[in-house]
């Protein structure tokens, strides 16, 4: 339960209705009390903090003017909408941020109607609100609902928001743009649109203006007032002129730049802008970790976080190294000797662990922003070019780009590695980012292969192995955090049988060994002699060897949807062989840890032992 001490707005299960009745000072009061209390219960929880330290008085003054349940608020990317469940209600449910049976880290609509959409992908907002917008008027619903996009401004950079600005700006739709401009998507916002001013300095003529006007100004006296004066109506002219003409050009009208934490000046902004029945744009700047300076200090360490001390935001101690670090550190090392590697990835800088080959390489390292596709065909260009592209992207978003992987790079058979991080299943964000699809869509490509190392040696192992045979596409799976317990490096094989059994054979591959080895020991304690063979490329799958490596009823164990699976690959490959799998279901799974996803699949020891006994008897 929420403390109604220390939380007497926040804690009250109304508060976005009784808060239309809050003086300004009630509703700074109220703003005061959703930063405190996000800093408490995510320090316990996880979840995405900076962000929604940022959008803190935005979303007050939005929900003050709106109504979530009338007007659609549609959140890009879903993980700023934590002041916006709080203020609709869930408080109380914070508790079970992001674990099973309790709230989403995202915008669920089953969790709520006054969540417009699912949003756990960036770049996705404006298409949803002009859809929404559309179908009021096709449905003659309300004409003074208000469709709104509070959209971050990292998320600009994906193909679609211009897409979508474009056919909305055309077809006059009434939208309200917020765009939140806080320097960041989840590593530093990169792209041409951030780039605009840059253009403008570099420009050889603003450069000579510039040297013309400070050798000027040196003449004189007393011209720092001057000077202080001028630079103010310089800013105000660029950050004013130069983003209008871009909305403006598509068809929006922009208003901006405000301050997104001014609450007093934004209710009164979006007030005015109810009477709107066109397409605007309001260009808000904001701070990503506003309120608490260990997070204004570090924006983006406190993107998305698993614990934290709430009184000096040390982190709580992790639980072995990740194989992101691992990943990192060794391609940074790859590099070193091999020159023509690059690294590229979009917005996962930090998460994929490439910060170090950043500092080191900063020449060979490639941020494109919320771009996933442009990243894919950019790193199939650099392959064409003689480049070694290493793609760091994780599985949920590797599925953006699976035009550019098949067309782009499949086609020429061009040398990319896919780096695929948090493959498997992904803890606490819910269906939005189970890494469950990559296999079936990688698996499409001719020439792709396709590894699975179970731990860090094992990831050494392959990335250089991939590196010296440049014949075609390849993708590296691994998880978020630690690797397998399993301490062998057997990555030099395709496939290594860890055990040998006469009744029945258990085909793993990545994290699920331990599992595999320790449901092998239960079933020689049930009477039954289990085999265990370790997959390391699981894609062209290894038939011969599991054939020859196997008896009895085959039971391929993996962290996959069915369709495109292993099991379905083997048993294609096999008619002659009993071959069964044991993976993820048809369907998408809600949040949980990861070891309860594991056991909810059955894909824990006692799981995996449980079906192959069936196996075994018949069943």
């Amino acid at each position: 339960m929420i403390d109604k001490e220390k939380y007497p707005r926040l804690s009250r299960p109304d508060v976005g209705r009784e808060m239309k009745q809050y003086s300004r000072s009630e509703l700074k009061a109220l703003c005061a009390e959703i930063r405190a209390f996000l800093i408490e219960s995510l320090s316990a929880s996880g979840g995405h903090l900076a962000s929604n330290l940022g959008v803190i008085e935005l979303t007050v003054a939005l929900e003050y003017c709106f109504d979530p349940l009338r007007d659609r608020l549609v959140f890009d990317v879903g993980h700023q909408c934590y002041p916006h469940k709080l203020l609709t209600g869930r408080a109380a449910g914070f508790s079970r941020l992001r674990k099973k049976g309790g709230l989403s880290g995202f915008p669920r609509p089953s969790e709520s109607p006054a969540d417009a959409f699912v949003a756990g992908h960036g770049s996705t907002s404006l298409s949803v609100a002009a859809g929404l917008a559309r179908a009021n008027r096709l449905s003659g619903g309300d004409p003074g609902r208000r469709f709104i996009a509070l959209i971050g401004d990292g998320a600009m950079s994906g193909g679609m928001v211009s897409e979508a600005l474009n056919d909305a700006g055309a077809a006059k739709l009434p939208l309200i743009v917020v765009l939140n401009d806080n320097g960041m998507s989840i590593s530093r916002t990169v792209g041409a649109l951030s780039a605009m001013l840059t253009r403008m300095r570099v420009n050889p003529e603003y450069r000579n203006a510039k040297k013309v006007y400070h050798s000027l100004m040196d003449t004189l006296p007393n011209s720092g007032a001057l000077d202080s004066l001028l630079k103010r109506v310089k800013n105000n002219i660029k950050y004013t002129l130069i983003p209008a003409s871009f909305f403006e050009g598509l068809g929006f009208q922009y208003i901006g730049p405000v301050d997104g934490h001014d609450l007093d000046g934004l209710i009164w902004l979006f007030e005015a802008l109810k009477t709107y029945d066109r397409p605007v744009v309001v260009h808000t700047v904001t701070q990503k970790g506003r309120g608490w300076s260990v997070t204004e200090r570090s924006p983006e360490r406190f993107h998305a976080v698993e614990g934290y001390r709430p009184d000096t935001g040390e982190f709580l101690p992790s639980r072995g190294e990740s194989l992101s670090s691992v990943f990192g550190a060794h391609l940074t090392e790859m590099a070193g000797r091999h020159r023509e590697i690059v690294a590229v990835t979009a917005a996962m800088g930090r998460g994929s662990g490439l910060v170090s080959f950043a500092r080191r390489y900063a020449n060979r390292y490639f941020d494109v922003g919320i771009a996933e596709e442009h990243a894919v065909t950019m790193a199939a260009g650099m392959a064409a070019g003689g480049l070694r592209p290493f793609c760091a992207i994780y599985s949920t978003f590797l599925q953006r780009s699976f035009d550019q992987i098949l067309h782009d790079v499949g086609i020429m058979g061009l040398p990319v590695v896919f780096c695929v991080d948090r493959a498997g299943f992904v803890a606490g964000d819910g269906e939005t980012h189970q890494g469950l699809y990559d296999v079936g869509m990688l698996s499409l490509v001719p020439g792709m292969r396709i590894y699975c190392p179970a731990n860090a040696a094992e990831l050494k192992t392959t990335l250089d192995r991939v590196y010296a045979d440049p014949s075609g596409p390849a993708a590296i799976r691994y998880p978020r955090g630690a690797g397998a317990r399993f301490d062998r490096d057997t990555a030099a094989e395709d496939a290594v049988v860890l055990a040998r059994g006469e009744d029945m054979t258990l085909v793993t591959f990545g994290r699920l060994t331990d599992n595999a080895l320790a449901a092998a020991e239960l079933l020689a304690g049930r009477g039954i002699r289990a085999g265990v063979i370790k997959l390391n490329r699981i894609f062209p799958a290894p038939a011969d060897l599991v054939d020859r490596g196997s008896a009895g009823p085959i039971l391929v164990c993996e962290e996959l949807a069915p369709s495109g699976s292993t099991a379905q690959r083997l048993a294609a490959a096999l008619p002659h062989r009993q071959v069964y799998g044991l993976n993820a279901g048809d369907r998408f799974l809600p949040q949980d840890t990861a070891e309860g996803l594991i056991a909810a699949c059955g894909l824990d020891a006692e799981g995996m032992a449980r079906r192959a006994g069936e196996l075994c008897r018949g069943n």
